[in-house]
């Protein structure tokens, strides 16, 4: 894979990054290209996979979530696969990451509540050991590494 990219695509990412909803003529006019060589832009970066896909950012405090906790999760022996289906299953995890180390997953949790961390924990419990932090805040959120 080719993971070069030039100025220009790097300011096409920057623009969609911010605003993934931005139309083809201001994205145009912001990286000083036409329209249809800022749409050959495009497509390539997507064909390339650079670009996977557009997505809304969600405020998921305002749909309740007003809990997340990171959970560093160490199955039992023989559980590895049944603690990934498990994880895998579970709608309030919305990330989750395989690592090295003494713990095999760090996933996140958003809950409504304690009780209800309580609940999910207690089920993972049954074949894993945990160990979980409550997210104060995210000083830095999910950004692109320099390019």
């Amino acid at each position: 894979m080719d993971y070069l990219i030039d100025e220009i695509d790097r300011q096409i990412l920057a623009c969609l990054v911010e605003e993934a909803r931005m139309s083809l003529k201001v994205l145009s006019s912001r990286v000083g290209l036409t329209s249809p060589s800022t749409a050959e832009r495009l497509k390539r970066l997507e064909e390339r996979g650079v670009i996977q896909g557009y997505s809304a950012r969600v405020n998921l405090a305002a749909l309740g979530y007003t809990l997340q906790a990171l959970v560093r999760v160490r199955p039992l022996p023989g559980l590895l696969h049944k603690v990934d289906s498990y994880i895998q299953a579970m709608p309030e995890c919305i990330e989750s990451d395989k690592v090295t180390g003494e713990d095999c997953f760090v996933i996140r949790l958003v809950v409504r509540s304690i009780e209800q961390l309580d609940t999910l924990l207690d089920g993972l419990a049954e074949h894993a050991q945990c160990n979980t932090s409550i997210v104060k805040s995210s000083p830095v959120k999910r950004r692109l590494p320099p390019m």
